[in-house]
């Protein structure tokens, strides 16, 4: 029993991604309200704003669908009982943190601000180097062949 392995991705159980995008679209926000840029958004932006965080949020959905009929758990803290490549993980490796990605990006958009363009950079470096990493390796010692097959064939991000 010593020598059994723990099977979780090891990711620091305070690390939640869902709050950490909360936390890169309160810092769009907020950054948007102290330091305002020279220049305007234009209308068409705001929606485009709007239209960011409605695909941010089906991405999630269809990530959602797929963990379901899989029945393996979505908890990235939790114990991967299949590998999910099937629906939305054709075409990315991580969908819902694309889809929060977007969110910070599409959020403050929509409110008027750049500043979640220019925050969502360090929004994937935090979700790359807190997250995403532990899951990978997870993954690839867990799943092995499959998933460094499917890694070589789908990108992490888009």
């Amino acid at each position: 029993m010593a020598n059994k392995q723990k099977d979780h991705p090891g990711i620091n159980k305070n690390i939640h991604p869902p709050v950490v995008a909360l936390v890169y679209i309160i810092i769009a926000i907020v950054l948007g309200k102290l330091v305002s840029l020279p220049f305007s958004i234009p209308q068409i932006l705001k929606i485009t704003g709007l239209a960011l965080t409605f695909v941010g949020f089906l991405l999630g959905v269809g990530a959602f669908i797929e963990f379901r009929k899989a029945r393996t758990t979505l908890d990235p803290h939790g114990a991967a009982s299949r590998l999910v490549v099937n629906g939305i993980y054709r075409f990315t490796r991580n969908p819902i943190y694309l889809g929060f990605l977007l969110m910070v990006i599409g959020f403050p958009l929509n409110y008027g601000f750049y500043w979640g363009i220019l925050v969502a950079p360090l929004f994937m470096a935090t979700m790359n180097r807190l997250v995403i990493e532990k899951e990978e390796a997870y993954l690839e010692n867990k799943f092995r062949d499959e998933y460094s097959g499917y890694r070589s064939r789908v990108r992490r991000w888009l």
